[in-house]
């Protein structure tokens, strides 16, 4: 057994590589808060598949018709033994027992207690065992003294038979139930026959079985190596990785610098490009309508002032002109005059009520706007960004030594490898799988050897069933032949004593059915109820349990054998009964084509985890790593160009610029009175006077006011508007502008902050990271590694094959078949004993008898008769 110690050993290193696998510890998280961040995850690597077994057993079992059988006995026990199974019952049984069996413990009240579980459990086997042992004694005494009796003319055996009005009736009764019993019988035979012929068949398909098996557990021993040597081949898979990673360790931990750096500083640069919300764009197009708001309030402030100035005099002609009118004679007239007085007293409407002559300029601001805009702001920040996304190039720069040290590097992956593949070469696992090879094609050529015994004595096992059988064979001869002789033979005309030959053959093969019955049915009920005791308890005892894996609990049962010994299979394999292992899992694994490492759970015995601290995780490989120096302070994000023109846009003068002022003035109106309105009240005022010059002239007034107000008033309403609207964007944008570009500029020194002071952790951070990621390309193929050993390395379905295996041969195979003939053979002799009885009383009809009842007139009145029977012999008949 030394293979299989090695092959143990060596499954154990490898799910012990990937289980107790270490990295290398870190510290605590809350110490810093940077640590806080994840690390990246790592690629993903294809080892690819391991070389996979397939096994030909097909540990299935489907009875086709002959499960209609196997069920209809299996119910038959379940009402002879409805009891569940006795799990508790075995165990304190093999508990108390394990020393021996002695007679004196029996006396023990546990052990009475024990016996009496026993015999309730078996209650329903003894109850009909003993009905059998009694028809196996009864019956050939029964049939001793029945033949006696008849001997002595006596129990049918006086050859007389009475005349009854009933006798074709009765006759035709026993023939039928005579019929019914026979088939009943037919069907006993038939059923114990195909049980019998089953057995024989699937005796001889057992050799599948075998060789299936056999040719599994030969695969898994030719597979396994080839799987460990694949398992080892994918530690390069791992090493290729890891040094492409090293090779191109500029880029890659320059990127991985650079995306942490700029989880934190493109907030600021944001911030930078962001000017009221927008990006760069949007406040670059900001400052552009800054300038063009200041530029329409300049442009509308001149064209206000300038219109001011010329609606002032205009309205000052228009009122004097409409004085002088009003100064008319006609005006004294008394029905004229009360019109010319309140025309005349809104002549002061006719005014200006805005006046933007005192606003102050915006030329100040517009000028140091102009200034601003001169200077590209988004050259700047792209400028900045080109140096912040220059990292990598720069981390190249400053690792050039470990690329120097890649080769030596590689050496130490390289001599990682070597110890990996040394360590599996210190076992001869392909040497200890070969002898197992030759050991099982030894074993298959001794049960092949055996092939010819199991055969003949399979041979004389079918013989002697069909022995047995033909006892029934015998009884059913004569009873068919008797009622096809009797039935045949039988004429209603022919008297008791003047029957045919035919007829009365019948009735003596039918009684001489009788007495075969009595010779046999005693041997056919004791080999039934040998057959039910020992089959039934199979059954319900082993084949059952050991179908819903009961049996698995009892053998799985803590300190079963041994009080010291708590698990049975783990001390009988590693001389460890502490571990956790179990017959029912390993089973439960090995159905589910597990490998045998997790079956066995091989990972709680051994412990390699010096061996990978020494060889996975080098600590040569980690100072490699730790030497990384990295220098992040020349990096600029914002020059002083850019930065003092952000000053100057917030100093640009936009808020210091008078829009309360501003804005009293525009929402004031052109003014005091709407012309429009004036004009149209004017003409209205006319219209009351009456016709004439006065008439006339206060229309011609009106007219040009209207015109007034479109030539002057309109321009300048519009001027308003576009300064009102400006005005309102400037004070939006003056409120918050300082507090905007402070705020941007103290991001982007926080920024640079972070670069030139907290580079070195966010470096050391991502190094570290980087090492973790190098290292994660070992931990992933040692995860593979254990993961092929639990579901895909000698993967142990053989070993449940083999049970399954054995559980269809013993119980399908063997089991039900002797179940479903002692219930084919126990029908048969039940229905003999009401068969003998119908025969006897059948026979009666067709035999001839030596006497009969005559009825002849006793009296010599003829008006009187009285019949009076009598004996009378039969007549000779010269051709019987």
């Amino acid at each position: 057994m030394l293979w299989t110690r090695w092959l143990v050993l060596l499954l154990c290193w490898w799910g012990s590589a990937s289980g107790h696998y270490q990295q290398p510890k870190q510290g605590d998280s809350r110490a810093d808060p940077h640590r806080q961040r994840s690390a990246p995850p790592v690629e993903p690597l294809d080892f690819g598949f391991v070389p996979a077994a397939v096994y030909d057993t097909h540990a299935y079992y489907e009875p086709g018709a002959m499960g209609i059988l196997f069920h209809m006995v299996h119910a038959f026990l379940f009402v002879v033994q409805p009891n569940s199974f006795p799990k508790d019952l075995i165990v304190k049984v093999i508990q108390q027992n394990m020393g021996g069996i002695k007679l004196e413990e029996w006396r023990k009240p546990d052990n009475v207690v024990l016996l009496l579980e026993g015999f309730y459990y078996e209650l329903g086997f003894l109850v009909c065992a003993t009905i059998g042992l009694l028809f196996v004694v009864l019956v050939p005494v029964l049939g001793m003294c029945f033949c006696v009796c008849r001997c002595c003319e006596n129990c049918g055996g006086e050859m007389h038979q009475r005349q009854r009005k009933n006798t074709d009736c009765r006759r035709g009764f026993f023939t039928a139930t005579l019929i019914v019993t026979t088939i009943l019988i037919i069907l006993g035979v038939v059923v114990a026959h195909a049980a019998n012929h089953n057995m024989s068949s699937h005796i001889k398909s057992t050799r599948r079985f075998i060789n299936t098996n056999i040719r599994d557990l030969k695969t898994f021993a030719n597979n396994t190596p080839a799987q460990i040597e694949y398992m080892t081949a994918q530690y390069t898979t791992a090493k290729n990785k890891v040094l492409s990673e090293l090779d191109n360790i500029g880029p890659l931990l320059g990127g991985r610098i650079h995306s942490q750096l700029e989880k934190e500083v493109v907030p600021s640069l944001d911030t930078a490009l962001r000017m009221a919300g927008v990006k760069v764009e949007n406040a670059i197009k900001a400052m552009r309508e800054t300038k063009e708001a200041l530029e329409n309030v300049s442009s509308s402030l001149q064209v206000l002032q300038e219109g001011t100035d010329r609606l002032k005099d205009s309205l000052s002609t228009e009122r004097a002109s409409l004085s002088n009118t009003l100064s008319d004679p006609a005006c004294t007239n008394g029905a004229v005059s009360p019109s010319c007085n309140a025309i005349r007293s809104t002549l002061f409407q006719l005014g200006i009520n805005a006046d933007f002559s005192k606003l102050p300029g915006v030329d100040y601001a517009l000028e140091n706007v102009h200034t601003v805009l001169k200077t590209d702001l988004s050259n700047i920040i792209q400028r900045g960004y080109s140096s912040f996304n220059d990292t990598p190039r720069l981390v190249k720069e400053q690792t050039k030594n470990i690329v120097a040290v890649l080769p030596r590097v590689k050496g130490m992956l390289d001599k990682i490898g070597s110890e990996i593949n040394n360590f599996a070469k210190m076992f001869p696992v392909e040497a200890s799988l070969a002898n197992f090879t030759i050991f099982l094609s030894q074993g298959q050529k001794n049960i092949e050897s055996y092939y010819a015994q199991i055969d003949q004595i399979d041979f004389y096992r079918w013989i002697g069933c069909v022995a047995v059988l033909c006892m029934v064979v015998l009884i059913l001869s004569f009873n068919l032949l008797g009622l096809l002789c009797g039935t045949c033979g039988y004429d209603k005309q022919a008297t008791p004593t003047t029957r045919g030959c035919l007829s009365n053959t019948g009735g003596n093969l039918l009684m001489a059915g009788v007495g075969f019955s009595f010779v046999f049915a005693w041997v056919l009920m004791a080999i039934v109820t040998t057959l039910f005791v020992v089959g039934g308890n199979v059954e319900k005892i082993l084949c059952e349990p050991l179908a819903n894996r009961q049996l698995f609990q009892i053998i799985d049962t803590p300190f079963l054998v041994h009080p010291a010994k708590k698990n049975f299979l783990p001390g009988m394999l590693f001389q460890n009964p502490n571990i956790d292992l179990t017959l029912g899992s390993m089973y439960r694994e090995c159905y589910d084509n597990n490998g045998l490492y997790h079956a066995l759970q091989l990972e709680t015995m051994f412990n390699i985890n010096s061996f990978l601290n020494r060889t996975v995780y080098n600590k040569d490989l980690a100072k490699v790593f730790e030497s990384v120096q990295v220098d992040l302070q020349d990096i600029t994000l914002l020059e002083h160009t850019g930065r003092d023109n952000l000053i100057n846009f917030a100093n640009a003068g936009i808020g210091i610029i008078d829009y309360e002022a501003y804005l009293a003035e525009v929402n004031k109106g052109v003014t005091l009175v709407d012309l429009l309105t004036f004009s149209t009240d004017l003409e209205g005022q006319a219209d009351q006077l009456p016709r004439g010059a006065l008439e006339n002239a206060l229309k011609g007034h009106a007219s040009s006011i209207r015109q007034i107000h479109r030539e002057l008033v309109v321009p300048m309403e519009q001027a308003m508007s576009t300064m009102s609207q400006s005005i309102k964007q400037l004070q939006k944008t003056s409120s918050d502008l300082p507090v905007k570009v402070t705020n941007i500029l103290s991001a982007i020194d926080a920024a640079e902050y972070l670069i030139s002071n907290n580079a070195s952790h966010v470096v050391n951070q991502e190094t570290k990271n980087y090492a973790q990621s190098l290292v994660g390309y070992f931990k992933q193929y040692t995860d593979w590694v254990h993961n092929s050993l639990t579901a895909e390395v000698a993967q142990c379905k053989p070993i449940s094959n083999i049970v399954d295996s054995m559980e269809i041969v013993a119980c399908s195979f063997i089991a039900d078949s002797v179940n479903t003939f002692w219930f084919g053979l126990g029908l048969c002799s039940i229905v003999l004993l009401p068969s003998i009885i119908i025969s006897i009383k059948l026979a009666k009809y067709y035999r001839r008898m030596d006497t009969e009842d005559v009825f002849e007139d006793s009296s010599p009145y003829s008006d009187t008769l009285i019949q009076f029977p009598r004996a009378s012999a039969p007549p000779i008949c010269s051709d019987c």
